[in-house]
């Protein structure tokens, strides 16, 4: 039961088929069916003594939510990373494997220190699985992608992420999900357990009704925006003979024919270093926008094989005496910079470009148009707190949200979708539009409700012609806080309920 309930747990994320009302390939998010399975592993965590099966329960619930979150994986490192089939299973599963263990652990510590009254249980599972999620999300690197908060980006808790963010929802959903296991227990009875839901019910009421400034404030005049997707295949995109002159091509040709006010073009759109490119292409494209009333943005890596390269974004502004520029931060293990110890396991791959240098945290936002747009590359905008630094200087904080990805690593899976979930919280938490130009999808225009405005096919080439309307005011409760201090208040608020429960239990 644990298991097909982490399947379902995969699935609320981004219901792999089709559904009446979105687009065909269109992957949506199911809030009920994430309270629904997550509840099975309380329920089933209730039903055993001895900590060591709770670890159990747990390793395999999370193993299988988090092989059935990104099996994609597989055809990135086998498809096109030439790793064999067996060798690219294997590796799925060890990560997801190992990255269960957070949650294994904390089921059962679970099973250790739950409380006789719901309201208690509630407390408990809530903040150990909190912690577990901060865990995956922030060490060694952190890989947080599928977090349970992002099932929720349609449904009625999604007015808390401009609060708490999506961790905090994750923290509130489990304690729902925990009294949901709890009305077959026992200890149901207990008239806690039903205040602390009137609680938490009126918590997400409140959150919906009281105003922040971002959220209330009036946009700003709407500015043209033309979002490129060139849909090159991933096993095209580097080749000499194919990808890279059709990449070049026709990203050069929008470039220069395009009239919105900013062109975005998406991650290593130009997929090869400025000094590999025909002679004179770059400088072209300069002069296209060195005058007038256009801006680009343009994905492309900058430096050279001796002193390292970056996974860039360019931004070709008039009047500009040098182009602005914004660097990758947050690399992706194994796919932009090897961990230590293991350049065999790349090794065995065939990915070009495969360990870039990392940018700076808090880069300038490009001024243009009367926006301040802040670039974030592919799975960058996985980690809120990071893009919340931004917005720290609230004169210099961003209008508008950009995110340039190549999703075309993973085919034509439901990466895709599961992605497109990831921006929209983005844009819940910090209350601003986010852009996405991508190279096979999802290319979308998302409003700073979260809400997708509009959106083109995957798999498909285009051009998505749109207006946006940038926000300047106060950043958010949660843009200040994360900002700040990060995840660290959430650490620290979680680890002291987690003690508080512990030395309850103990007494």
């Amino acid at each position: 039961m644990a298991i097909l309930a982490g399947v379902l747990q995969a699935w609320s994320l981004a219901w792999p088929w089709h559904t009446d009302g979105f687009p065909a390939g269109y992957g949506q998010p199911l809030w009920w069916l994430q309270l629904l399975s997550l509840a099975v592993l309380p329920a089933a965590l209730m039903r055993v003594q001895r900590a060591w099966h709770g670890v159990l329960i747990g390793w395999g619930f999370a193993c299988a939510w988090l092989c059935a979150t990104f099996w994609w994986l597989f055809i990135s490192m086998h498809t096109y990373g030439g790793l064999p089939a067996p060798l690219a299973v294997l590796a799925v599963f060890a990560l997801a494997a190992f990255l269960a263990l957070y949650y294994a652990i904390v089921c059962g510590l679970f099973v250790a220190w739950r409380g006789e009254r719901l309201a208690a249980a509630m407390l408990m599972f809530a903040a150990l699985w909190l912690l577990a999620e901060l865990a995956r999300g922030q060490w060694w690197t952190g890989f947080p992608w599928g977090a349970g908060g992002y099932a929720h980006v349609d449904g009625p808790l999604a007015g808390l992420a401009p609060w708490i963010g999506v961790y905090g929802i994750g923290a509130v959903a489990s304690a729902m999900a925990m009294w949901l296991a709890g009305l077959r227990a026992v200890h149901a009875r207990h008239v806690s357990g039903y205040v602390a839901l009137a609680v938490l019910v009126g918590v997400v009421w409140l959150a919906q009704r009281l105003p922040q400034a971002a959220v209330a404030a009036a946009p700003n005049q709407p500015v043209s925006v033309a979002l490129l997707q060139g849909n090159i295949s991933q096993g095209e995109k580097f080749q000499a003979s194919s990808g890279i002159p059709m990449a070049l091509a026709w990203y050069a040709q929008q470039l220069q024919q395009s009239q919105a006010d900013m062109v975005i073009a998406p991650e290593t759109a130009i997929p090869v270093l400025l000094q590999q490119a025909p002679h004179g292409y770059w400088q072209e494209l300069q002069q296209r926008f060195a005058s007038g009333k256009q801006a680009a943005l343009v994905g492309v890596p900058l430096g050279d094989f001796e002193q390292g390269y970056t996974n860039s974004m360019v931004g070709l502004v008039p009047g500009s005496a040098e182009p602005y520029r914004y660097d990758k931060h947050h690399l992706v293990p194994f796919g932009e910079f090897i961990p230590p110890m293991f350049r065999w396991f790349t090794d065995l791959m065939k990915i070009p470009l495969g360990d870039f240098n990392r940018g700076g945290m808090n880069q300038p936002s490009l001024a243009w148009a009367g926006e301040r747009w802040a670039p974030n590359i592919c799975y960058e905008d996985l980690f809120g707190e990071e893009l919340a630094s931004r917005f720290v200087d609230g004169a210099q904080s961003p209008t508008i949200m950009v995110n340039a990805s190549n999703i075309a690593w993973f085919g034509d899976s439901i990466a895709i979708d599961q992605h497109l979930q990831i921006s929209r919280m983005r844009s819940l938490e910090l209350a601003r539009p986010m852009l996405r130009a991508t190279n096979t999808g999802a290319t979308a225009v998302i409003g700073r409700d979260g809400a997708v405005q509009q959106i083109l096919p995957h798999q498909s080439r285009a051009v998505l012609q749109a207006q946006v309307q940038g926000v300047d005011a106060a950043p958010t409760w949660f843009a200040q806080w994360a900002g700040r201090w990060g995840l660290w208040p959430l650490w620290g608020l979680d680890l002291l309920v987690v003690l508080a429960g512990w030395l309850g239990r103990r007494r």
